[in-house]
């Protein structure tokens, strides 16, 4: 048997000796190179470019501009951004591409014989722009008198998306509450700061399709996005994924792609028939691509006095930036996730997403839920709090189980178990023993730790998940199975999948459900991935979907396969699509929908102690428990663990990304500071349950996003068991930190 062994990665040796290809790392004979250029103008219009002096530089062969765009537009779920702003745009696009509405909107490519002569180039484009109206923030793009950002769009404000839940009589609820919790949150950004900045190769295959390798999440999107915007038929792309350093979500929606075949495109017209590479500078990349939106909920809660909830009120807001993205499914996410993952009889929640010149929010692991966890446990431990009731058993006595209606007025699918996760959470964490005693916090190598400023306390906090796409999205993932040999029964197995390896060892894993299924052993099984003309569509490698999706698939083509071989088909092929049981969208009037087919459960507990002088926080402990469905390989789920809960550490502690005026002002490691080995927690404890999912294969469900889920509140009530003060947004910097405690008086 295949599951639950802890066999190695079949990239590792590649990886920790160097070989691995990243596509950086890509560099054929003759290579071009490639610039692209940001407009740097956070709202303005173009009205001049001139291109050439950029033209005459030595090595330069061409100059990409809008008005070599066929198509001016692209977008995840929207077509609202367009390829190249400029002032001329020959191409068919329904959003104005005259228009910089981000700082790094693509305005030209420069193509030349070597890095420096591109460089050069880019730096003289000229350009001349009107200035617009700059709508930094939410409050400044729903002020009355704030211009539309997408005219082109259906709407008449920038609060261009809006989600509704209404659950029964919420008034009557509050009328009759023993308590009432309130509180606004406000939520940061979060940059991806994967280790691998944007960079790809373009060129002609030997079949003559546009051949673009480049770090992605889902090959045959991007394959259709390039498409739409060079106005070619999808077969004639061709993308493939080379070993990838880190997604999280930042490398769902497009950075190089179409550029990169625009130029691919151009160079054939020309007759030049030469590769072309590119890469951003870690500065390009954090400016570059999107983030973890930052926004604001308002949210009231109104329970009884034994700690019941009897109603949830709650306003949100997303930041979406200059361009949708996925902004419109991750605010579904946040509108879900809000009001936690309780039995919650009645709620009114509104969430819009709104347009504004700043960095555009995407996809980050967890896709809205982080941020709708930590308002809903907030609420849950303040209502603890406030009732003198344990942060466990309020829990206990709310969290959803089996058959339980969930918060827009359906039953949850089959499998909730998040009753047992939380009590295994607080067996793992001793949370019944007494506080442990506070230890000094060194918090500069110059100031010794003082015993005298040391405060200990405990957290809890927990979540849920949706596992696959939501509301309503044709979800499917294919795969195909070849089996060989010539006995009676076979001897080895092929498995082609698209399915993305970012760093998270997918590739292992339907390796080892590929055997599973096949009943060989993961030695005689070989794997062919992440190429748009070798592999079906696998979907994206997000919404924690992937081990679930293709497991489902590999089930399914396994069983064709077998079928082949029953036939005397040798070798014996077997192709499946796989798809879920239906979704569907949230009603516009609140009425009751089923969204997601499946979930993910997560508790998590935290002990830390905090150096009130300093406001310098030390995280001692931290247990995680999952149910994990059952477990593929147990490395690799406790890696993602501990690589969730470090990723969550850094949002919470340390890393501010900055905007103001519509730009980054952080665009480096030195100031944007993700987790170094000395700061990260001591103790990082992975619970991994196996109560299996109905509908997942072998019983497995989706976890990657699971362990970032209730971090952020945990922390922050840990921070409240310590000092007795309520933080309502992080990350909780020794400043941020210090300056609260100085005002809430405790010295």
């Amino acid at each position: 048997m295949s599951l639950g062994q802890a066999l190695p990665r079949t990239d590792a040796a590649e990886k920790v000796t160097g070989r691995a290809a990243y596509p950086q790392d890509l560099w054929p004979p003759e290579m071009l190179h490639a610039s692209v250029v940001f407009t740097d103008q956070p709202h303005a219009r173009i009205t001049r470019l001139d291109t050439r002096a950029a033209e005459a530089v030595e090595g330069v062969l061409c100059v990409l501009t809008a008005a070599d765009v066929p198509v001016n537009e692209y977008g995840l779920t929207m077509f609202d951004q367009p390829v190249l702003i400029g002032p001329e745009n020959t191409g068919r696009s329904a959003v104005a591409s005259d228009i910089s509405r981000w700082e790094a909107d693509h305005l030209a490519v420069v193509v030349a014989e070597t890095p420096g002569a591109a460089t050069t180039a880019a730096a003289l484009i000229e350009s001349d722009w009107e200035q617009l109206p700059l709508l930094a923030d939410i409050d400044a793009a729903l002020a009355d008198d704030a211009p539309l950002l997408h005219p082109e769009g259906e709407g008449d404000s920038n609060a261009y998306h809006h989600y509704v839940i209404r659950k029964g009589d919420v008034d009557s609820a509050f009328e009759r509450a023993d308590i009432v919790v309130e509180g606004t949150y406000q939520l940061p950004y979060q940059e991806h700061a994967y280790l691998q900045p944007e960079a790809g190769l373009a060129y002609l295959d030997d079949e003559r399709r546009i051949t673009v390798e480049v770090a992605g999440q889902w090959t045959h999107e991007d394959q259709e996005q390039i498409a739409h915007a060079l106005d070619m038929p999808p077969d004639r792309i061709r993308v493939i994924y080379p070993a990838i350093g880190g997604a999280f979500g930042g490398r769902e929606d497009m950075s190089l792609q179409i550029v990169l075949a625009l130029v691919a495109k151009k160079l054939d017209e020309l007759e030049i028939r030469r590769p072309v590479r590119t890469q951003w500078s870690r500065e390009e990349s954090i400016v570059g691509h999107h983030k973890r939106h930052r926004g604001r909920v308002h949210a009231r809660l109104a329970a009884t006095r034994e700690g019941l909830i009897l109603g949830v009120e709650a306003d949100g807001y997303l930041d979406a930036g200059a361009y949708n993205y996925t902004s419109n499914k991750v605010l579904g996410n946040l509108h879900l996730t809000v009001a936690g993952p309780y039995e919650v009889p009645h709620a009114r929640i509104d969430s819009w997403a709104v347009y504004t010149n700043a960095v555009p929010g995407g996809a980050f692991r967890g896709f809205g839920g982080p941020q709708g966890c930590f308002v809903a446990e907030m609420q849950m431990n303040r209502l603890a709090a406030a009732l003198h009731l344990d942060p466990v058993e309020v829990r206990r006595r709310n969290v959803v189980g089996e058959g339980s209606i969930g918060i827009t007025g359906t039953e949850l699918p089959p499998g909730v178990s998040l009753p047992e996760v939380v009590e295994e959470c607080a067996i793992a964490a001793d949370w019944e023993a007494p506080p442990r005693p506070a230890q000094p916090v060194a918090a500069f190598a110059s100031l010794p730790p003082s015993a005298a400023t040391a405060r200990r306390g405990r957290g809890f906090a927990c979540a849920y998940k949706n596992v696959g796409f939501s509301f309503g999205f044709p979800e499917r993932s294919e795969a195909t199975i070849v089996l060989h040999g010539e006995e009676e029964e076979p001897t080895s197995a092929e498995v082609f999948l698209a399915g993305a390896e970012v760093g998270q060892g997918a590739h292992q894993a339907f390796l080892q459900m590929a055997a599973e299924a096949t009943g060989l052993p993961t030695s005689a099984v070989a794997g062919t991935f992440s190429d748009t003309a070798t592999t079906g569509d696998s979907g994206s490698a997000s919404a924690s979907r992937l081990s679930w999706m293709t497991g489902n698939a590999i089930l399914g083509a396994t069983e064709e396969a077998r079928k082949a071989w029953q036939n005397g088909d040798r070798p014996a092929v077997g192709d499946f699509r796989y798809t879920p049981p239906p979704t569907e969208m949230l009603d516009p009037d609140g009425a009751p929908s089923t969204p997601n087919f499946a979930y993910g459960y997560v508790a998590e507990a935290v002990d830390l102690t905090v150096d009130i002088e300093t406001g310098h926080i030390v995280v001692h402990d931290v247990v995680c428990a999952v149910d994990v469905g059952r477990v593929i390989n147990p490395q690799l789920a406790t890696g993602q663990v501990e690589g969730g809960v470090v990723q969550a550490h850094g949002y919470v502690l340390s890393e501010n990304l900055r905007v103001e005026a519509g730009r980054v002002l952080n665009p480096r490691f030195s100031g944007y500071l993700i987790p170094g080995i000395g700061d990260i927690p001591e103790q990082v404890r992975s619970v991994l349950l196996e109560i299996p999912d109905p509908r997942g294969p072998f019983g497995v469900r989706g976890m990657a996003e699971m362990p970032l889920m209730a971090y952020a509140p945990a922390i922050a009530a840990a921070l409240h068991d310590a000092t007795g003060v309520w933080f309502d947004t992080f990350p909780l910097t020794p400043p941020r930190v210090r300056a609260a405690l100085r005002q809430a008086g405790v010295r």
